[in-house]
């Protein structure tokens, strides 16, 4: 097994070398110098959208739960609604991390485009 595994890892290494040398030969051949990086932008952008879209449920989410709460009749409803409640808020909070990481690699994109811009 393990001569099978110490022959494989070189071919597998050789292999991803070869498809990642390729790659990057067809983005420098489309003549543009700047265009790999208005895909990284285009990217990110598509990337803030979706995320903005799942922070956006969240905060829906978090005040169904507040309406809940507040209509709850008896006491374990109350209570459900309550840890109904958190569990959005929890989401809601690791979505708006996402969000801002996102906003910032967005930024540094666009910055990386705007220096290639410049440079030409």
């Amino acid at each position: 097994m393990r001569n099978i595994a110490k022959l494989a890892a070189p071919a597998l290494l050789a292999a991803t070398l070869t498809v990642g040398v390729g790659a990057g030969s067809a983005t420098a051949a489309d003549g543009e110098p700047c265009a790999k990086k208005e895909a990284q932008v285009a990217k990110a952008e598509r990337a803030l959208e979706r995320v903005t879209a799942v922070f956006e449920r969240q905060a829906a989410k978090v005040k169904q739960a507040k309406e809940e709460v507040e209509e709850a009749d008896t006491e374990a409803e109350e209570t459900e609604a309550e840890d109904d409640l958190e569990a959005a808020k929890a989401k809601k909070t690791k979505a708006k991390k996402a969000k801002k990481a996102q906003q910032k690699r967005l930024q540094k994109a666009q910055q990386r485009l705007d220096n290639c811009l410049a440079a030409q």
